[in-house]
């Protein structure tokens, strides 16, 4: 159970501490910030409210922990994110009860995203042994006008303090991509996990702590982002920041200074499809791309651009599957579950009302309770309609008919997102011709969008982000080149 047992020691009556040096603490602002459960739509967790004057503390300890750590061997830094990752997976019950209580997340999905991240942390252990212990030679005389009297060692380095945001919808697995690249480099990291996510992130950091990483090395500062946010992401003790979310990660990015930026900031990833594709395999990718945990990811389909030759045959497929979904409480397994607030269930709603107002086809009634929202369908959407071009992140999903290609792949690059995109065809070649014409930062082929493996590049163009993610993208960001000279007093050769 959350909270009890070997995560007894994070909650004080009903509220949860922060991680700093290394020991749970209770804020000195005797305030807190409450966790609604997106199904019963009432308070379910308390967490700290930290102040300023926490962060600046941790800002600290973090400072002082990465000097040391620097120096701890490569070896060693894989070994403690080895025993992190076994720690995790065993304790997979409590941290997945979190997921389905805090973001309504589907029992069997909570689980599996506890597991894929202790995957994710020992797949990084591995890579940052290999990466990290490789350097580059170079000689003088590769480059006109030079004897070889120079040599050239380079090796990467950490940066520093890593802060790192991650989004409600996977407050494990896009922690962790973050802090086990960080600490492998060499890095200190301090974690300030989204309000709701944030309990099953403390049970994660607590995985980390039990692991026995030095003190100060990672924290976890829970509060309100309107009190600590912008302190913390203006913060002159941060060295880089890797953030995922929405409209904020812009808003970071102008605010920030002279520090690495690793940022996902959304999509409205477009499936094309051609003529020639096998509809039943581009209508269960739908499913799996549009509906999987509520639409609520940013690698979800949220446009189909379909030929209209093939449109009402993909339609009638698509409803016939959607008739299929579950709706209820994440408890229950239910495919389609609660989204993880009142007012992303409002904005929701917004959009689909603008749809019906401009005369989009319902292929579904409309159904709302509280934040549960049933699965829709909209086809006949028209590029004058908000649902076209805003990410819904809910169960909600447009079809706009295409006639040519051109008109597609017009719409995909019309948006100011450029996260991810998929293409159905059996003609792989006319496949390819269409990925390199989308201007997203992946394509699919055959395939809904994913996030996965966590060892792909993961990138976005345009407003969808900075940056490339992935396990090898994200330990090179977190470092930086140290070159030394080694200056000879003649010219050196190697044979001769």
């Amino acid at each position: 159970m959350a909270g009890t047992g070997l995560f007894a020691e994070i909650l004080d009556g009903d509220v949860y501490k922060y991680y700093a040096d290394g020991e749970w603490k209770k804020s000195s602002s005797a305030k807190t910030v409450a966790i609604i459960n997106p199904t019963t739509r009432k308070t379910h967790y308390k967490v700290q409210a930290c102040t300023q004057e926490e962060v600046n503390k941790v800002m600290e300890s973090a400072k002082t922990a990465q000097k040391s750590w620097a120096k701890t061997p490569l070896w060693k830094r894989a070994e403690l994110l080895h025993k992190a990752a076994a720690i995790l997976k065993e304790h997979k019950a409590p941290i997945a009860e979190c997921l389905v209580k805090e973001i309504a997340k589907p029992a069997k999905d909570a689980v599996t995203e506890v597991v894929r991240s202790g995957d994710l942390v020992s797949y990084t252990a591995e890579e940052g042994v290999r990466i990290l212990g490789e350097g580059k030679f170079l000689v003088s005389d590769s480059f006109p006008g030079n004897e070889r009297s120079k040599y050239c060692l380079t090796s990467k380095i950490p940066l520093g303090v890593i802060l790192a945001i991650p989004p409600f919808n996977y407050p494990v697995n896009l922690a962790v991509s973050k802090i086990a690249p960080a600490l492998i480099a060499g890095n200190s990291l301090v974690l300030k996990p989204p309000t709701q996510g944030a309990v099953s992130a403390l049970h994660m950091v607590h995985c980390f702590h039990l692991a026995g990483f030095p003190k100060g090395l990672i924290s976890c500062v829970t509060g309100k982002g309107s009190e600590i946010g912008d302190f913390l992401t203006m913060h002159p003790g941060v060295n880089c920041i890797s953030f995922t979310g929405g409209d904020t990660g812009i808003a970071i990015s102008k605010k920030a200074g002279m520090v690495p930026l690793q940022m996902e900031l959304g999509g409205k990833d477009a499936c094309i499809v051609l003529e020639d594709a096998d509809l039943d395999l581009v209508a269960a990718n739908i499913i799996k791309g549009g509906f999987s945990y509520s639409g609520q990811r940013c690698t979800a389909v949220k446009v189909v651009l379909v030929m209209e030759s093939v449109a009402d045959v993909l339609v009638d497929k698509v409803k016939a599957k959607i008739a299929k979904l579950t709706v209820g409480p994440p408890e229950d397994d239910c495919d389609i579950t609660p989204v993880v607030s009142e007012s992303s269930a409002n904005f929701i709603e917004g959009l689909v009302k603008d749809a019906k107002e401009k005369g989009a086809t319902f292929c579904q009634e409309y159904k709302r309770d509280g934040n549960l929202i049933w699965p829709l369908l909209l086809d006949n959407v028209r590029p004058d309609m908000r649902i076209a071009w805003e990410e819904p992140f809910g169960p909600v999903l447009p079809v706009i008919r295409i006639n040519s290609i051109e008109e597609g792949i017009h719409h995909c690059n019309a948006s100011n997102f450029g996260l991810q995109g998929c293409v159905f065809s059996k003609d792989v070649n006319k496949a390819i011709l269409i990925s390199d014409a989308m201007e997203t930062g992946t394509v699919q082929i055959n395939s809904a969008p994913a996030r996965g493996p966590d060892h792909f590049p993961f990138q976005g163009l345009k407003d969808s982000g900075i940056g490339s993610q992935g396990v090898t993208n994200s330990i090179n960001m977190m470092t930086k080149i140290k070159s030394t000279v080694i200056n000879l007093p003649t010219p050196s050769y190697t044979m001769g």
